[in-house]
Parts: C-alpha cells; sequence; structure tokens
C-alpha cells in the first residue's frame, strides 16, 4: 500500500503517531445566532487550540507509527523552515519594494496589472490566458510584461516639468481647460422647468382672484401648486449638491501651490518616498504594449476636500474632475 504525502505528513506533525493519547486539541466557543437579535442565544462552534495547550500522555497507549526520536527531529527540521521561509519573505518584501503598486493598468483589458520580480528587476505583469481572451472577445496576449525603471525616469521627468516653477501656469490652465462644461443633468433641468410652471401658475391664479373667481377653490389650486413647487424646490437643491462644480483658476491654482513642491522628492528618493508622492498625485498610468507607451495621469480631485476644510468654507459639491495627463514613451532597457 502506498502512502499518500499529506498522510506521512499528518503522522510527522501530530503526537498521536507516537503512540500517546492527545487531549485539549479543541475547545468549543459560543458565537451569537444571530448579531441583530441577541434574544435567539448563542450556538456551540468548535475551535483550535494552539499547540501549547494540548494535553499529551506520557505513556503509551496505543502502537506507535514513529518513535519519539525521529518526531522530535522532524518538529526541529520543520520549525527551522518556517523560520528561514519567514526571514525570506521580510527580506523579499523589503529588498522587492514596487513603485507603482495599484497604480498601472493594462491597456488591453483594462485590468491592474500585478508586480513581479525577475533576475533582480521589477516588472509589472498582466496574465490573460487565451480562453478568457477568446470568450471575452479581447485581442490580449498571453502576457504583457512592463519593466518599472523603463517607467522611472520618463514620468520623474513629466512630473518634474509639469510642476516646476517655470511652468506652473501652462499647467494651472491645461487643469482649468480639462474640466468638463457644466451641463444641467435631468433632474436638475426638470426641476427648474417645474418650478417655472408653478410660478405661472401661480401668477394666473391671483389674476383669477383679482377678477372676482371663488376664493375656495383658487385657494385650492394655489396650496397645490405650492406644494409642487416646493417638491421641485428640493429636488433641485439635491441634485446641485451631487453635481461637480467647475472650479476657477485661482482655486485651481490654490489647490495645486498648497500640495507643496512634492516633485522635488522624487530626485534620488527612496521608492516607498515616491510611491508615497505618486498616490498623492493620484496617478493613474495605462500601458499600451503595442506602442511601448504608457498614459500618465495626475487627479487632483481628492486634495479639494482637505482644500475647503483648511479654507473653513462648506462645499457639499462633488469634486469635478482635475486631471493633467500625457503620453510617456518608455526608455530602452
Amino acid at each position: 500500500m502506498a502512502w499518500s504525502k499529506s498522510a506521512i505528513r499528518v503522522i510527522l506533525t501530530n503526537p498521536r503517531y507516537t503512540g500517546r493519547q492527545v487531549w485539549n486539541k479543541q475547545r468549543t466557543g459560543e458565537v451569537l445566532l444571530d448579531v441583530d437579535d441577541v434574544a435567539l442565544g448563542h450556538t456551540g462552534v468548535m475551535r483550535w487550540n494552539t499547540r501549547d495547550k494540548w494535553v499529551i500522555s506520557t505513556d503509551i497507549t496505543h502502537p506507535p507509527l514513529i518513535d519519539d526520536d525521529t518526531f522530535g527531529q522532524v518538529q526541529a527540521l520543520l520549525s527551522r523552515r518556517a523560520r528561514a521561509v519567514d526571514r525570506q519573505e521580510r527580506q523579499r518584501r523589503t529588498r522587492n519594494p514596487y513603485v507603482f503598486r495599484g497604480m498601472i493598468y493594462c491597456a488591453a483589458c483594462q485590468r491592474r496589472m500585478q508586480g513581479q520580480y525577475n533576475h533582480g528587476a521589477a516588472y509589472y505583469r498582466c496574465r490573460f490566458p487565451q480562453e478568457y481572451a477568446l470568450a471575452n472577445e479581447v485581442e490580449h496576449p498571453r502576457n504583457v510584461y512592463l519593466r518599472e525603471d523603463a517607467l522611472s525616469d520618463p514620468l520623474d521627468q513629466w512630473l518634474a516639468s509639469a510642476f516646476a516653477p517655470d511652468y506652473l501656469e501652462q499647467t494651472i490652465t491645461a487643469m482649468a481647460d480639462a474640466q468638463p462644461v457644466d451641463q444641467l443633468t435631468p433632474v436638475t433641468a426638470a426641476a427648474r422647468a417645474t418650478i417655472a410652471a408653478c410660478d405661472t401658475k401661480l401668477a394666473q391664479y391671483r389674476s383669477a382672484l383679482d377678477a372676482g373667481a371663488d376664493p375656495m377653490v383658487v385657494t385650492s389650486w394655489i396650496t397645490q401648486t405650492q406644494a409642487e413647487r416646493a417638491r421641485a424646490e428640493a429636488d433641485l437643491q439635491s441634485s446641485q449638491r451631487a453635481e461637480p462644480r467647475r472650479m476657477s483658476r485661482s482655486q485651481i491654482a490654490g489647490l495645486v501651490r498648497a500640495l507643496g513642491d512634492i516633485v522635488t522628492v522624487l530626485r534620488d528618493a527612496d521608492p516607498d518616498d515616491k510611491a508615497e508622492v505618486y498616490r498623492q498625485l493620484g496617478l493613474r498610468l495605462t500601458y499600451q504594449t503595442e506602442t511601448q507607451t504608457v498614459r500618465a495621469a495626475v487627479d487632483l480631485s481628492a486634495h479639494r476636500g482637505v482644500i475647503v476644510r483648511v479654507r473653513g468654507a462648506i462645499d457639499t459639491a462633488a469634486p469635478p474632475p482635475l486631471t493633467l495627463g500625457a503620453t510617456l514613451k518608455l526608455t530602452q532597457t
């Protein structure tokens, strides 16, 4: 009879197979049947105890499958391996930072690319099995790779030029022009139309009263129309609070300058510091493998709320898109 590897591992790690009895491996815990209705009471759930809480008999109670010396050597070996793996994992996390973690997307499928180290260099990969590509009718290579250092220099040069004092005015103008044109939403347009129609009706009803119409009838008309107008005003205020509002050029200038000269840290900066700068800028990178280019865009919309709170004003409107973008050609590596 052949033993499976999993069965052998169980024998080598469970002290019961040394011929001893083992108790207290599990305990019964109580959990609420329904956290929203404590009156329903509790139910028992079995949970594993840590090995240091197991109770192992000193006497042999049944024929052993493994002797004590071999069992002890196996535990020592597994413990050394676990410590080595943990140490290597910590070293790998420290030694292999990804500056653009979570910021690079594949242009073919719009999915976020994953970090991977090859031969000591950081890469970002998008793996797309062929069967998925066929099922979703997407033209996508099996693997798309982007080397990190091919992107770092072009990106830092663009950011340094865009936020340099000499080019800051051009950057502010570009961000202002990139904002969407204010447009009425259907809810806003309908609410304004209803308010205008109600105002027309109210004027007609007042004229009818002046002309001698029945006050009881006209008063009921006025009450209904005023209620309709009040509902439309509430809808209008609600929709306006949710609509993005274009920021003025002076507001954008204040926002950009309030972020500080964060681009200066990019020069010979630690990878963690550079990653933090990119996060503050709301950086999004889209890699086009066919042209070997990356579309870079920074979005400062998230910082608008911070600036508003600092100035003490209250603005409940949604922040407008405030972006600056460029297409970067990768360097040869």
